[in-house]
């Protein structure tokens, strides 16, 4: 039984690690983070934290590609829906700001590697990012082609709605401000959800055709 405590011990504190790291580097980002910083958050010596992590870029790649895969995971509502513009784009909104809400260090992270230049992890998100926008971007394309919405640049309106969901975590403390509270609550994001999906809703959908049945003059 040792070793399998020692392996369930070791998971838990590499877990902490990249924990505490995350946090570390939505706050300070990459520059303003060292490894003794992490090592004190987690209560362990610096030595033991290269054990599992040889550098600190080595630490940050691997704490990118955990929110990369978190962030990807709630982007494929547009191609479960491919044929259904509204419902895609409304669960495409909610889940964006569901992930702000749940996940605001990783959208802070991921938000100060782009905002710097992307130094350290422009491959990763060239190979996995773009594709995947990409992707989204043939399917507003395809809706547009078989006449299911406007003819739209699917390039800035997958900005658009990233801006404008992903704000919740990376301005939250801003946002907060502005409503005067100290922070943001589900009211909230339901309020954001609703405006933000009425207005690329009115915006990419084309307008209903009046429904006159059978009857005649």
């Amino acid at each position: 039984m040792k070793p399998i405590k020692f392996s369930v011990a070791r998971e838990k504190l590499e877990q902490d690690i990249l924990d505490a790291a995350k946090r570390l580097f939505a706050q300070r980002g990459y520059g303003g983070v060292s490894l003794d910083h992490i090592a004190k958050a987690v209560g362990a010596s610096k030595q033991n934290l290269l054990y599992y992590f040889p550098s600190k870029e080595a630490l940050y790649r691997r704490v990118l590609h955990g929110v990369l895969d978190v962030w990807l995971s709630y982007m494929d509502a547009l191609s479960q829906r491919p044929d259904d513009p509204e419902q895609a784009l409304r669960e495409y909104i909610a889940g964006k700001l569901r992930f702000s809400r749940e996940h605001p260090d990783d959208s802070r992270v991921y938000a100060n590697e782009v905002i710097s230049g992307a130094p350290i992890f422009a491959a990763e998100i060239a190979e996995r990012v773009i594709p995947s926008v990409q992707a989204d971007v043939a399917i507003f394309n395809r809706w547009a082609e078989c006449g299911l919405c406007r003819q739209v640049d699917g390039r800035h309106l997958m900005v658009l709605l990233w801006a404008s969901t992903q704000v919740y975590a990376d301005w939250s403390s801003q946002i907060s401000l502005v409503l005067g509270k100290q922070e943001l609550d589900e009211a909230d994001f339901a309020a954001a959800e609703s405006l933000i999906v009425d207005m690329v809703l009115r915006t990419v959908l084309l307008p209903s055709r009046p429904d006159h049945g059978d009857a005649t003059p």
